[in-house]
């Protein structure tokens, strides 16, 4: 296929892997036990996941079954052929997407619907979609794709659907051959699909109905800028002069990131002032904030470790008998 573009945990135990306090300094032993104290703390703060884009595709959120996907909140499509809004495909969960069914025209050979991420700085991913394949009525078999592309347009790695075998292949860039995951697929039945994508570390796994179809895979082979630009589902056409009439429905289309947890560490007072050091993931953002009550969180900085790590001097605290402090990843 080618396109066009060049553990849980709760209530106080929870709140205190999660934040640390600074109070007014009397004297410097306390001091230096409340500095251990904070960068211990600090240190045991969990990543969480932060939804990037999510969507059921319902009438409540904009979407008309009369009109094609492509256009509609932000879908955009490369190639050509079917795409639309159904309802009812996938019993009790409203309305679907689906791609299929109507061939691409004018000399195409595919179809790409996907949603852009304009996000640069997500190091951890997580994708996650319900689907289902339906069989042709003609006797002509495609295949269907879901396809990871970076922000350049680079096709990163594919999940290769073929309808004739029914078998789950996956492709990785920089090669021209296929590898069976050992998994297949019956047609009209939903199946749920998780995709890790760590692009940190240049690797991704991924599920299909909780099976492994692929594990600590290569996200890029050829050193591809690692960074997500869009997930595509995608139609390819086995054979141009008879097309098949199958299509892809898919529901619950979401996109997840994480980062690793920044850590915070107090190293002194400067004129009665915290001075506070974030330490984080390289050029991802983080939100420095603090509160008197842990509930309601107050903006001091958003920053951005170039080089690992920002400083802060907290001049709002001067005269403040206590207040507690955490330090939050901006996707």
């Amino acid at each position: 296929m080618r396109r066009d573009k060049v553990h849980p945990m709760s209530g106080f135990a929870r709140r205190f892997s999660e934040y640390f306090e600074y109070s007014s300094f009397r004297s410097s032993e306390w001091f230096a036990s409340m500095l251990a104290c904070a960068f211990l703390l600090s240190n045991s703060c969990p990543s969480h996941a932060t939804v990037i884009y999510s969507t059921g595709f319902e009438a409540s959120e904009g979407y008309k079954t009369n009109i094609d996907l492509v256009g509609q909140n932000g879908w955009i499509g490369a190639g050509s052929g079917g795409n639309r809004i159904v309802s009812g495909l996938f019993r009790g969960k409203g309305q679907q997407a689906y791609i299929g069914i109507k061939p691409p025209v004018g000399g195409d050979s595919s179809l790409a619907v996907y949603q852009p991420i304009t996000n640069k700085s997500l190091p951890h991913v997580q994708f996650s979609v319900t689907m289902a394949l339906f069989d042709s009525t003609n006797t002509n078999y495609d295949d269907f794709y879901w396809a990871v592309f970076n922000q350049q347009g680079d096709q990163l790695f594919t999940l290769d659907f073929d309808n004739y075998e029914l078998n789950l292949y996956y492709w990785l860039d920089g090669t021209n051959n296929r590898t069976w995951s050992g998994l297949d697929f019956t047609n009209g039945v939903q199946y749920p699909l998780s995709i890790d994508l760590d692009f940190a570390n240049n690797r991704w796994s991924a599920t299909f109905n909780r099976n492994v179809v692929a594990t600590n895979q290569l996200i890029t082979t050829i050193g591809a800028p690692r960074n997500l630009g869009d997930i595509d589902a995608a139609w390819g056409i086995y054979d141009t002069n008879a097309p098949g009439n199958n299509y892809l429905v898919f529901d619950d289309y979401q996109i997840s990131a994480t980062a690793p947890a920044p850590q915070l560490k107090i190293f002194g007072l400067l004129n009665g002032a915290p001075v506070l050091r974030l330490s984080g993931q390289p050029d991802s953002a983080y939100a420095l904030e603090f509160s008197s009550n842990l509930t309601g969180w107050t903006p001091l900085t958003t920053n951005v470790p170039v080089s690992g790590s920002f400083d802060y001097v907290d001049r709002t605290a001067v005269g403040v008998k206590s207040r507690f402090y955490r330090g939050r990843w901006v996707p």
